[in-house]
């Protein structure tokens, strides 16, 4: 039976409201698939309270004692004491007891093929304060899980697009361009729109590194000498990926159209694009790795948290993936 564990994330910031939130409402039932929150029940206890919300906490030791959903009932499995419950603010305290949540889940998804992992925001500033070398989810998992390369996609209704590098200093993606990594992220790309997606035959839009895609080597190489040959050769592997085109006119109401995913080089020349047209509903999907792990599109909200005012769309949307790709 298909299951899902949610990793709610900081516990200063709306991770944990987002699934008190969902267990009152009627999205709880109607999704008919059991879900598990890895959490100290005093944490939840107490966000509840703060929300005004009436729910009945129902322990477990594993995801295979999961059971149906049921409205106002969240069953939880206690991995770590929850050092400090208070919302709105940051504690370093509160740091081990996130990754503690994180590694559990990702050990019961690599476990059982069936569980899904579904995570709720972090704060890369905290964990970092006690690992220095933490750079985000997605990385944390491709290391955990063993992964030789990972992909990160966010996607919602409207496009789906994919990051060659991740949460890098700008300064530092050019020296990361290089026509393996291209090769590398457009094979996991394609084969995962057809593996998790169910996409017959992906039709993949490559964005250039430089303005106007370099134009003709005038504004920049790499698209000459790096993503050029990348494309000649992946066509040769029957991958469908356009030449690199400029950021600036690729994501017209035609380019969207024909596009399944796009493959941008770096963070913030494709998610503001997909924010702009998504935000709240969007989901964040990590491909390449063994488990199925997807997430909310947003940050902690640590000026959200307790206020009962917290969007759920994004972690109904991740919930929803999840269940589908498992």
């Amino acid at each position: 039976m298909k299951k899902i564990i949610y990793s709610p994330g900081e516990p200063s910031g709306i991770g944990p409201d987002l699934i008190i939130q969902l267990s009152c409402s009627t999205f709880w039932n109607q999704i008919n698939i059991p879900i598990a929150c890895i959490a100290d029940p005093e944490l939840l206890i107490d966000r509840a309270n703060t929300l005004g919300k009436k729910i009945k906490i129902k322990e477990i030791s594993n995801p295979g004692e999961l059971r149906k959903n049921k409205r106002n009932e969240i069953q939880v499995i206690k991995i770590a004491k929850c050092p400090n419950t208070k919302y709105g603010k940051l504690h370093r305290s509160n740091a081990k007891y996130v990754l503690d949540n994180l590694n559990y889940g990702i050990d019961r998804a690599l476990t059982n093929k069936k569980v899904g992992l579904v995570t709720g925001p972090i704060s890369k500033e905290n964990i970092i304060s006690i690992d220095k070398k933490f750079s985000g989810h997605t990385e944390h998992i491709q290391k955990l899980t063993k992964s030789k390369d990972v992909l990160m996609l966010l996607g919602s209704e409207k496009l789906k697009v994919a990051l060659a590098t991740t949460h890098i200093p700008l300064k530092a993606v050019p020296k990361k361009i290089t026509k393996s990594l291209i090769i590398n992220k457009a094979i996991i790309l394609n084969e995962e729109l057809k593996n998790k997606f169910r996409i017959k035959n992906p039709q993949i839009t490559l964005l250039g590194l430089n303005p106007h895609a370099g134009e003709g080597g005038k504004i920049g190489s790499e698209e000459k000498e790096i993503l050029l040959p990348a494309v000649k050769e992946l066509r040769k592997k029957k991958i469908n990926i356009s030449y690199p085109k400029s950021a600036d006119t690729a994501f017209t109401k035609k380019g969207l159209k024909e596009t399944d995913a796009f493959l941008g080089m770096y963070h913030d020349q494709v998610l503001p694009v997909l924010k702009a047209l998504s935000f709240g509903s969007a989901v964040n999907v990590t491909l390449g790795i063994p488990i199925v792990r997807t997430s909310v599109d947003h940050g902690v909200a640590l000026d959200m948290a307790g206020s009962g005012k917290s969007d759920t769309a994004s972690l109904k949307e991740a919930i929803k993936i999840a269940k589908k790709i498992i």
